[in-house]
């Protein structure tokens, strides 16, 4: 008996060992030492500052962008592929438009047509009436795979990101597990109707924000925790430097309030295990072939935080049990709240702001 319990375990270890090392997963993973997480202390100390979020019903599952009209009506990007309005005075959700990919970044352009960056389709224009034009699907060259986040400056040129072009959305974590230079940060010229590279050799690009007069941008690489900062205008156009760096937790996307604030949302905080895995590629090669419940994964923690135009820390808002609003996708400041986005939650966030938070 205990014979043939050998055997038996011998062959279900090599059936497994086999089904690690044949299952077609095509990654290359890339070894990188990422600095040590800082600790949830002092700019980012624990609060309760989330717990006041009210939920506004999305429609749907993963509002993950938010844009808000001039009436303040409030969009966003379901993961179905729909992206709902909600109305300002209140009542249910309504379908503006049906993108049939994955809409994630939004904005609205100085003539209220709503841009959509889709992971997808690529850059998409919305009318008033919701009816869509594909704007861009490659640069350089390149076809777009992942197309994340959106900002549009005065003139009219929209700076968007591609997360990867390596990996479709729908295993956007076979890019965070082999941790390649894939991303682009792009702007597209309504003019040239063409897109360009502003920044290539991004780990997973994520959140796009203009600074004060469209004279920098700043763009967000989830893969290596930081965040860049690109000048548009002056003596360093051209130039980029890190403009935030060594987060504590993974940066999605990014907004600029006009006046004196980037919210950066950071969809949890820093996984142990990834980034004990990030040195050994051999080993990321064994994880990212298991099922998804065994990987590492983000956990349901809201947090979300304030920047000034020198990255500087000015405000914190956490919910560290995740029971109000968690997975936090987005921020956008509008009339005196913040509206947030969440890749798990079935609601929008509205999130009244004072001086107390």
């Amino acid at each position: 008996m205990k014979r043939t319990l050998t055997i038996a375990a011998l062959a279900l270890a090599a059936l497994v060992a086999l089904y690690l090392l044949l299952w077609p997963v095509k990654v290359d993973p890339a070894a990188w030492e990422p600095p040590a997480a800082p600790p949830l202390a002092g700019d980012f100390a624990p609060n309760e500052r989330l717990a006041a979020v009210e939920h506004l019903a999305a429609g749907g599952h993963a509002p993950e962008g938010v844009a808000v009209d001039a009436e303040g009506n409030v969009y966003t990007g379901l993961e179905d592929g729909r992206v709902m309005r909600l109305p300002a005075r209140g009542g249910p959700p309504a379908v503006f438009t049906e993108t049939e990919g994955r809409p994630l970044g939004l904005e609205f352009d100085g003539a209220g047509n709503l841009v959509v960056a889709d992971a997808n389709r690529g850059l998409l224009l919305a009318n008033r009436d919701g009816a869509l034009t594909v704007l861009s699907r490659e640069a350089a060259g390149r076809p777009f795979g992942c197309v994340n986040d959106l900002d549009i400056a005065a003139d009219g040129t929209i700076y968007f990101t591609d997360a990867t072009d390596r990996f479709p959305l729908s295993v956007y974590r076979q890019d965070i597990v082999e941790h390649r230079p894939n991303g682009r940060l792009l702007a597209y010229d309504p003019a040239a109707r063409a897109s360009r590279v502003v920044f290539d050799g991004l780990h997973f690009a994520n959140g796009v924000a203009l600074g004060p007069d469209d004279a920098f941008v700043v763009v967000v690489e989830t893969g290596k925790y930081r965040l860049w900062r690109v000048w548009l205008k002056g003596p360093r156009a051209g130039e980029r430097e890190v403009f935030v760096e060594n987060l504590p937790g993974f940066p999605d996307n990014l907004t600029f309030n006009g006046r004196d604030t980037f919210w950066l949302a950071l969809v949890s905080p820093r996984n142990k295990l990834l980034d004990a895995l990030l040195p050994r590629p051999s080993l990321r090669r064994v994880i990212v072939r298991l099922p998804t419940f065994m990987q590492p994964a983000p956990s349901r923690h809201g947090f979300v935080l304030g920047l000034d135009a020198e990255g500087r820390v000015t405000r914190n808002l956490q919910d560290p049990s995740g029971s109000r609003y968690a997975l936090v996708s987005s921020a956008v400041e509008h009339d005196g709240s913040l509206y947030l986005g969440s890749l798990g939650e079935d609601a929008v966030g509205r999130l009244r702001l004072t001086p107390q938070n």
